[in-house]
């Protein structure tokens, strides 16, 4: 389509905005389904142990109890660990719900009663007695630091000498940081709906990022293949909880087999709290660099918990090898197993909490050398991805330092803190760096022109509220020249194209990706269909040569036009269907994203309240495919790393080893009143190597970086620098 008319790169409205505001977009736990049946599950009461007797006699008294599920009258299951290693899986042996009398970590699922009502199901639920043999547990990762294994991470090898450089260096900085465990808490908690067909197939509606990911699970767990079809055209917010198939739908299955009917499980807020999350860090930071500011030596080590049952891995320290310039870079990364559920992915995984420590150090850092933060990062600036020792594909960092600083204002910062008052309020102003990855994964997407002249494209991937719907519809649009009114892009269904997981900032490089080529194969369809009439005026003609605009195949010569409706009338309706994988031209190369966040905050001197009163992110992701979704994503990512650095932490009890905080009145995430005005800037930068489009993704960067950048203001509004997160009043004062 011509750049005038095309859709990418348009701040367009979400297609499935107004099905979502009307009540229409049906979730996982809204299918209609007749004969429905309701579970509720029976979580453990202890941390670690194993359960010696179940008394289920008063809920299977009561009418309308349909069954009691445990380990001892489940379905039959895969008895080996392969069968249960989805596609983010962590090393280690998966969890299996219900499969033994084996209790590995409090909340675990010790059994499910189904029954005709919600609120049936759930007393019920509540009369099943569970006795234990208790044993001792450990929750708490400081206790067990010094037990901590190695991750089993491919980490970087340290490259120069840092002992000797960190020695010799003018300026030196050793610090700890520590971050606490963090929970998902979507708005939608996570449900499934399986329904038993005639012949023992199975149609599952479920709250998941990847439909396939959660068919394999399944039919390899309960040696099914070929028999289950999963749904989720509509996930209600998941931020890596989904990405994993969570234990209510194995147990939603289990029932529905057993009963041969239509099962429905939906965890409760509290069971929320009860598998996967962000796992709580001890990490120690050492840089050194001359007087100057120029790093002579960055050192970082990492420990994260972990369960006892698989070893949670993720990207933490790589990034302090990566983003400056640097000869000597000594990383290492540790795992402390407790008796706990395995961590999960959430939201840029890894960077998150590594890059805080990593950016609150150069913060102070740039202190020792009494220079400017923004200053410091600019003179160890680089082209250059060090770890891998390959230059970036494309990085407009520089540009995003430039235009974020002048559009907030950094010229104006204090550099000495506690310095700048407005009344009883302390006003600081920080700033911090933010990357991540941009990834590109195997892909499959199917395009159809009908015989109408409407286009529909298919993928199995998903859409948790990115905008996937609507980017998949721009791409599509602009690829075959139509109005976005006459596309409709399909996703959710297990049965569609192959996807990956929705996940890691890589949807749009992937399966839009997918969508580009698989328009471009319909494309060439299109143009032989209107070829084989001998008189054709656009005989001989190549794809080069002719243009999809307006609805219209033209030659760009402007003689001739035909309508694609009038096409596919004659020749029928048209598919192309199209897979991608990432490039080997990306192999020579280092991709990422990256921003600069500047923030604003005040402290009450007297009271400690801290109030975050400006934001502005500047953005470098390649092409930006709808400007309005992506700088949604932006401005969620700052507010949830606003409650990363003020609000959230899920409390333990070690006693117990529970969970006591497992609700969102006593688990705090910003509310509106804690946000203020959010500018997002999108660094203009193009990149031809990541992928066809362009395009990086950025529903994970919006995030990287604001915690630090949070912290720091905080420490140049009130000279007090707190170290662990979250910041709250009482470390202030």
């Amino acid at each position: 389509m011509n750049s005038a008319n095309s859709p990418l790169g348009k701040p367009l409205d979400r297609v499935d905005g107004p099905l979502k505001v009307t009540g229409k977009a049906c979730y996982a736990a809204e299918a209609e389904v007749p004969g429905l049946l309701y579970g509720a599950v029976v979580s453990s009461r202890i941390a670690r142990g194993r359960v010696t007797r179940i008394d289920a006699a008063a809920a299977e008294a009561l009418p309308g109890v349909r069954l009691v599920l445990t380990h001892q009258n489940r379905p039959p299951v895969a008895s080996y660990d392969e069968p249960y290693e989805d596609d983010d899986a962590a090393e280690g042996s998966p969890f299996r719900p219900l499969y033994n009398d084996r209790v590995l970590y409090s909340g675990q699922p010790l059994a499910l009663v189904v029954a005709e009502t919600q609120a049936l199901a759930r007393h019920a639920a509540s009369l099943v007695r569970v006795e234990y043999e208790v044993e001792a547990h450990q929750t708490d990762l400081q206790a067990v630091r010094d037990q901590a294994h190695d991750a089993p991470a491919e980490l970087p090898e340290p490259r120069g000498d840092f002992d000797s450089a960190f020695a010799a260096a003018a300026n030196r900085i050793d610090r700890e940081y520590e971050t606490p465990v963090e929970h998902h808490n979507p708005m939608e908690p996570h449900a499934s709906i399986v329904q038993y067909q005639p012949g023992g197939e199975l149609l599952i509606h479920d709250k998941t990022q990847g439909v396939q990911n959660c068919q394999r699970y399944l039919e390899q767990v309960f040696d099914m293949e070929g028999k289950i079809r999963v749904l989720s055209p509509f996930v209600g917010g998941a931020f890596g909880s989904g990405l994993r198939p969570q234990y209510q739908l194995p147990l939603a299955v289990m029932a529905a087999l057993k009963l041969k009917a239509a099962v429905r499980v939906e965890l409760t807020r509290q069971q929320m709290f009860t598998f996967g999350y962000r796992p709580r860090t001890v990490q120690q930071l050492k840089l050194a660099a001359d007087g100057d500011g120029r790093l002579q030596a960055i050192e970082h080590r990492a420990i994260g918990q972990t369960s006892r049952f698989e070893d949670f891995t993720e990207h933490e320290v790589e990034w302090s090898g990566m983003l400056y310039a640097c000869d000597n870079v000594r990383l290492g990364y540790r795992l402390a197993p407790l008796d706990v559920y395995t961590p999960l992915d959430m939201r840029a995984p890894g960077a998150t909490i590594g890059v805080y420590a990593l950016e609150c150090a150069m913060d102070e850092l740039a202190y020792e050398v009494g220079i400017d933060p923004l200053e410091l990062r600019l003179r160890n600036y680089t082209e250059t991805n060090g770890n891998e020792g390959k230059r970036y594909s494309s990085k407009e960092l520089r540009a995003c330092y430039q235009q974020g600083a002048e559009r907030f204002g950094w010229s104006r910062r204090p550099a000495q803190p506690r310095s700048l008052r407005d009344g009883h309020q302390l006003v600081g102003m920080g700033m911090a760096t933010g990357v991540w990855e941009a990834m590109q994964m195997p892909a499959s997407a199917r395009a159809c022109l009908d015989a109408d002249g409407r286009l529909l494209v298919t993928s199995a991937t998903a859409d948790i509220g990115t905008g996937t719907y609507t980017a998949m519809t721009q791409i599509a649009a602009d690829a075959m020249g139509l109005p976005m009114s006459e596309v409709e892009f399909r996703l959710g269904d297990s049965s569609l194209p192959q996807a990956p997981l929705e996940g890691g900032s890589a949807t749009v490089s992937s399966v839009g990706s997918a969508v580009q080529r698989a328009c471009a194969g319909l494309r060439q369809k299109l143009l032989d269909a209107v070829q084989q009439s001998p008189a054709s005026p656009f005989t001989g003609a190549s794809l080069d040569a002719v243009e999809f605009v307006d609805g219209q195949l033209r030659l760009k010569t402007g003689e001739h036009a035909v309508a694609l409706r009038d096409i596919v009338q004659v020749s029928g309706a048209l598919d192309a269907e199209a897979s991608v994988k990432p490039d080997e031209k990306r192999d020579a190369w280092a991709t990422a994203t990256h921003s600069a966040v500047f923030v604003e905050v005040r402290v009450d001197e007297d009271l400690g309240t801290i109030k975050v009163s400006r934001v502005v992110s500047a953005i470098a992701a390649g092409r930006i495919v709808n400007p309005k979704t992506a700088g949604n994503q932006i401005v969620g990512g700052v507010v949830w790393g606003i409650g990363q650095a003020l609000h959230e932490e899920t409390l333990i009890d070690h006693r117990l080893g529970r969970y006591m905080n497992h609700n969102l009145a006593e688990y705090h995430i910003p509310v509106n009143a804690d946000i203020p005005e959010v500018e997002v800037i999108f660094v203009e930068e193009h990149d031809e190597v990541v992928n066809e489009l362009g395009s990086k993704g950025v529903g994970e960067i919006g995030i990287v970086g604001v915690a630090a950048a949070v912290a720091n203001a905080i420490y140049n509004a009130t000279g007090r620098r707190v170290r662990d997160l979250p910041i709250t009043l009482d470390k202030l004062l």
